[in-house]
């Protein structure tokens, strides 16, 4: 029984997100008494393939194929089928993303499968299967069980620790028999932001709301991002009055994050703002009002002033 786990690339590089998946697909595996197939489609060289295998991935089917690149959520989503048809997989695992979430009801619909979004632990049970997934913008958890005999998952980052093996996959080609009338995604022009680290991808976020009072104070958060190699991101009022830009904006109309470590500066904690950040592993909230909701997300709290708390922690980092 094979367990297929969609593996994204990122100008032919895997990430941490995808070391994850792996892992958290063989646990799966593992308990079914199956393997895990990796999918990787587009340009990625067989040294890079091979480091899925670390995580637990006995095979790996590549898809070499630049017409890929506009990703394409019909296209993609046929070649994941087509995958999952070849290797008679009984469990799909993808990123709880922005593809992800884009392409797992799709895969639900033409492989008859049962669809669970925003899994966050190993299944319960498995006859019958039932895996855990948060709720109420992760306030509660629910258990899900699927009747169907096919399960597509989308699994939050975050939420399983990875697991490195000494196993050896086999790579193989795999043509997915997509036609070019598959694709109706052109990409006319690409702008990459550089220079500066990506949210979805910091394993480290800084974060401001409305307690800074103003784009012209975030110098301090500026300089402690720098020092600890982190993200940059704002509380959604901060990026409707233009302190700072929309593509910081976290939150559930934002980006959804889940980084190592999560600071929050002067926000209150709005059900909103809490429902993109709050599968962040740790989080630190720093704010004057000792009764603002974020406290009771926090791990961590600091009950002071923002523009006296930040000197002092950029001065214990520099320290350290």
């Amino acid at each position: 029984m094979s367990v297929l786990v969609y593996t994204e690339n990122w100008d032919g590089k895997f990430k941490k997100l995808s070391f994850e998946l792996v892992s958290y697909a063989a646990a799966i595996a593992k308990e079914m008494g199956g393997t895990v197939t990796a999918l990787s489609i587009g340009n990625v060289d067989e040294e890079e393939l091979s480091k899925l295998g670390n995580y637990g991935a006995s095979k790996i089917l590549n898809v070499a194929d630049d017409r890929f690149s506009s990703l394409d959520n019909k296209a993609l989503s046929k070649a994941i089928a087509a995958a999952a048809k070849s290797e008679s997989a009984k469990v799909i695992i993808l990123a709880h993303n922005n593809l992800g979430k884009a392409l797992a009801p799709r895969l639900a619909v033409k492989l008859d499968a049962g669809l669970v979004s925003g899994v966050t632990a190993l299944p319960s049970g498995f006859d019958p299967f039932v895996v855990q997934k948060k709720a109420f913008t992760g306030k509660a958890f629910a258990n899900v069980q699927v009747n169907a005999d096919v399960k597509v998952l989308t699994f939050s980052q975050n939420s399983y620790k990875l697991v490195e093996t000494d196993n050896a996959a086999v790579v193989e080609s795999f043509d997915p028999g997509v036609s070019d009338g598959d694709f109706a995604t052109a990409v006319k022009e690409t702008n990459k932001v550089t220079g500066k680290v990506l949210l979805t991808d910091a394993e480290i976020v800084i974060s401001g709301g409305r307690g800074m009072k103003g784009g012209e104070n975030w110098g301090g958060l500026e300089e402690l991002a720098d020092l600890l190699g982190a993200g940059l991101a704002c509380s959604r009022p901060v990026s409707d009055e233009g302190w700072r830009g929309h593509s910081e904006h976290v939150g559930q109309t934002g980006k959804i994050i889940a980084p190592n470590l999560y600071f929050a500066f002067g926000i209150s904690g709005a059900i909103q703002h809490l429902g993109g950040v709050s599968s962040s592993k740790v989080i630190v909230a720093i704010n004057k009002d000792p009764e603002a909701p974020i406290f009771e997300a926090a791990d961590y709290g600091v009950v002071g002033d923002v523009f006296k708390v930040i000197p002092q922690l950029i001065e214990g980092v520099k320290e350290m």
